[in-house]
């Protein structure tokens, strides 16, 4: 079998980059290890911002999106037993962000390649990228005990932050930048009305917390926690119990509370690696980096990175020349770090370090009292927050 590029992983990056480049007229294969269903049952987060949206609009996709997604004009930060607004859309010129779980966006862009008629292979297994330092690459897998060849032009890894595409680049031609954060994030996923109408970020004494929602009657839940924490250690009750112990009173005392649909415990990381171009294979999205969800940028640097990697390869597929491939890794690398940036920034001013003790918290609390009555920075962050351009 032959195609121009062949994309490994099937979440959003993947789904992105065969939009884009079959709506520009590149045959695109893509191959996933995991069933359908199991990619659409992984919850994520849900935060796009203004370019993801327009994104997904622009492959015709976004038709769902915009009848049942909740645009947001600005969140809330709690410190000190205070409640302060963030205006985005005031900050920023009329910029906004949209609630629309990363789950929905996959199938919304599943639907429209399947009724295009472009392949996805699922439970693809041995997925293997081979010579993509040569002008001949390809790609191999089995399906169903059958060995299969994919002869292509462009290989592009999408296949998350434990794929095979990262691990196949030889040693020693990747740097990789990480910090691991000592927390993680308890979520609970519960049918019950969101506490406000915009997301809630806390800072308090006990560690931070998060509200934030799926739809008018779903939300979603997170506080920090512990690393060596367990989910079975936590029952509903004690999750909610210790929400409102991190919010101020009356927002607290508003909290709508019910059984958990799903719990799990995230771990907190920072990772970037370089360059994100190996000859014709190019990293996008998890598999190039990770940020920690406090920015909600996860999702949406996978959406500029493809956009970055379709502008590429289509050039590339033009003329030939591999250096539309490399500057894919320069234009990329420089918003990721950016939004990297934006990520720790955010976790290190909302959470609690516990070696840091008290004098962090105060320093936490004011800079924090610095960003709501400096309408410069808070211009910063709503700036970071909506997303800067491609």
């Amino acid at each position: 079998m032959r195609k121009q590029v062949a994309i490994i992983g099937s979440g959003p990056a993947g789904l992105f980059l065969g939009a884009l480049l079959e709506k520009s007229g590149i045959d695109t294969i893509i191959l996933e290890r995991r069933s359908q269903d199991y990619v659409l049952g992984r919850i994520r987060a849900g935060v796009l911002e203004q370019g993801t949206m327009e994104m997904l609009d622009a492959v015709g996709c976004g038709a769902r999106m915009r009848e049942e997604g909740l645009i947001h004009d600005g969140f809330d930060l709690t410190f000190d037993g205070r409640r302060h607004r963030i205006d985005l859309s005031e900050l920023t010129g009329g910029k906004t962000v949209m609630v629309y779980g990363q789950t929905e966006v996959t199938r919304d862009l599943m639907d429209g390649r399947d009724a295009a008629g472009h392949a996805i292979v699922y439970e693809a297994e041995n997925v293997t990228p081979h010579d993509f330092d040569s002008a001949r690459p390809y790609v191999t897998y089995d399906k169903d005990g059958v060995s299969q060849r994919v002869d292509c032009d462009v290989i592009v890894g999408c296949d998350g932050f434990h794929g095979v595409c990262r691990k196949s680049v030889p040693e020693g031609s990747i740097t990789e930048f990480e910090k691991v954060y000592p927390f993680g994030w308890l979520g609970v996923l519960a049918d019950v009305k969101p506490v406000a109408d915009e997301l809630v970020y806390a800072n308090h004494s006990r560690g931070f917390a998060l509200c934030s929602m799926r739809s008018l009657t779903r939300s979603r839940y997170y506080v920090q926690c512990d690393l060596s924490d367990k989910v079975e250690n936590w029952s509903d009750d004690a999750f909610w119990d210790e929400l409102r112990r991190r919010l101020p009173p009356k927002l607290a005392e508003a909290v709508n509370t019910g059984p958990s649909i799903e719990k799990s415990i995230a771990p907190l990381r920072s990772f970037v690696a370089e360059p994100l171009t190996f000859g014709r294979m190019l990293l996008c999205g998890d598999a190039g980096h990770i940020v920690p969800p406090t920015g909600a940028k996860g999702l949406n640097l996978a959406a500029s990175d493809v956009f970055y990697a379709s502008e590429a390869i289509r050039d590339f597929l033009d003329d030939g020349n591999e250096k539309s491939l490399k500057h894919y890794s320069t234009r990329a690398l420089k918003r990721i770090w950016k939004a990297e940036r934006f990520s720790w920034w955010m976790t290190s001013i909302l959470h609690r370090f516990p070696a840091d003790g008290d004098f962090n918290q105060k320093i936490q609390e004011a800079e924090l009292d610095y960003l709501v009555h400096s309408k410069n920075a808070s211009a910063s962050l709503a700036e970071n927050y909506v997303g800067l351009p491609y």
